[in-house]
């Protein structure tokens, strides 16, 4: 038995490495990707070729405001992918990213928008050197996979079109699956 409780705190550090990749939050990326986000919306034209965008789309020129509240809800989500070394828009508890922004105290404006498991919000990328190359990936357009990020991320249709609240939040890790995490929050707030 005293073998066994010695053994318990080893298996617990050794487990601790494993899912401990040193993840921290880089305020600056999440900044930068915020301005590239807005430079693309206000003059998409600039990035057609680049971001492989098609000239007919409805680009709204809407600018996204920076969202203290949303910013720390996407920088909590961020930082739990990578402790937890999962990417999904649903956590291992069985919460996605509509739950925890209702949890902030950022009110969404229809009671189908708290289920705890769904995402009308969040899109996520992994793996980028910067929150740039984060935005630019999620927006590429490379068919249907992509489409639902990029028509988020540029406000293309009238639901992407009318949200305008936005927080990022990228983290970097030492070790891991992936070496960052980005979660880019765009939502409307319910006054």
């Amino acid at each position: 038995m005293k073998v066994i409780s010695y053994m318990v705190p080893v298996v617990m550090l050794l487990l601790s490495f494993f899912y401990n990749n040193n993840p921290f939050v880089v305020k600056e990326e999440a900044q930068q990707a915020f301005q590239l986000l807005n430079t693309i919306r206000s003059n998409p034209e600039k990035y057609y070729k680049e971001l492989h965008l098609n000239a007919k789309l409805t680009i709204t020129k809407k600018a996204l405001r920076w969202n203290d509240t949303l910013a720390k809800v996407a920088e909590a989500k961020a930082l739990d992918m990578a402790k937890r070394n999962y990417f999904n828009h649903v956590n291992p508890d069985g919460y996605g990213i509509n739950y925890f922004i209702q949890q902030s105290g950022y009110k969404l404006n229809a009671d189908w928008l708290k289920d705890k498991k769904e995402n009308f919000f969040e899109s996520l990328a992994t793996g980028h050197d910067s929150g740039t190359e984060a935005i630019k990936s999620l927006i590429i357009d490379a068919g249907d996979a992509s489409k639902g990020h990029r028509d988020h991320l540029l406000g293309i249709g009238d639901w992407d079109a009318s949200l305008y609240d936005i927080g990022i939040g990228f983290v970097k890790c030492d070790g891991g699956k992936y070496q960052s995490y980005t979660c880019i929050i765009i939502a409307k707030h319910d006054w």
